[in-house]
């Protein structure tokens, strides 16, 4: 939809143990030129089940069964105006951790150095959240 609203849903996927966050690289992001390091996720679709297809997208993307704690935080991307992205505080549950689909890369950071991986913006609240997480 090029005129229409888009909704992507996003994991930060968190492992309380090693107090890390999964990211992964992606090349050539279509609708963020700048884009590198992301959460993993994907769009959804009108009717979809936001935390199960939020489950698809990471398992698609990183080989990881993830469980969702739940919506943390959404923004608009000044970047794009018409995307919303819902951010899901996620805990890896099972599966064989491998970059597939549109992520070249995966990494775990720690909250502290994730901010310096990302070009595109980072917002202040979404910054403190994860600097809290425990």
């Amino acid at each position: 939809m090029e005129d229409g609203f888009e909704v992507i849903l996003l994991g930060v996927v968190f492992d309380p143990k090693k107090r890390r966050i999964l990211i992964g690289r992606r090349e050539n992001d279509p609708y963020i030129p700048k884009l590198t390091w992301c959460f993993p996720g994907g769009k959804v679709s009108q009717g979809d089940n936001l935390e199960k297809t939020l489950k698809e997208k990471i398992k698609e993307k990183t080989g990881l069964k993830v469980e969702s704690l739940g919506a943390i935080f959404a923004k608009i991307y000044p970047e794009k105006k018409n995307l919303l992205a819902i951010y899901y505080l996620c805990e890896v549950i099972g599966g064989k951790e491998k970059a597939a689909d549109d992520l070249v890369e995966l990494k775990w950071v720690s909250p502290e150095d994730l901010e310096k991986h990302f070009t595109t913006s980072f917002h202040p609240h979404l910054k403190e959240y994860i600097l809290n997480l425990k």
